[in-house]
């Protein structure tokens, strides 16, 4: 018992390092500037590299294949449409970084993207 709780641990551990890696260090002007375009190739690269980033935890928690394409699948849809999300909000709103609200949303954005995190490893747990 003590050890898959380790395992999930570090799965998830290595879910938020590496949505760190592709949201602040990796994720190019080309990317963020095209978010709120639906279906713009932007956005889409964006959040394919975070789908793809996250077969990482494979590397530690074993899954069949149809969960592993159902978990690189639905991540990918989620993290388009929440990035998608706040970007349109954000632009209808004309909220800058010198709002409240245009921080609140970056906020909300990342908790959504970490609750994502969860809900695969609750999916790698119970699979």
């Amino acid at each position: 018992m003590v050890n898959s709780i380790y395992v999930l641990l570090v799965a998830l551990a290595m879910l938020a390092t590496k949505h760190v890696i592709f949201d602040f260090f990796l994720q190019t002007s080309y990317q963020w500037k095209n978010k709120a375009i639906y279906g713009h190739p932007g956005g889409l690269i964006h959040a394919g590299l975070h789908a793809m980033g996250s077969c990482a935890i494979f590397l530690v928690v074993t899954s069949t294949a149809l969960v592993a394409m159902g978990i690189v699948a639905g991540e990918f849809l989620l993290h388009y449409h929440i990035d998608w999300a706040k970007e349109q909000i954000g632009h209808r709103m004309k909220w800058g970084p010198q709002q409240d609200a245009y921080w609140r949303s970056i906020g909300i954005d990342q908790w959504l993207h970490q609750l994502t995190y969860v809900g695969i490893v609750l999916v790698l747990a119970t699979a």
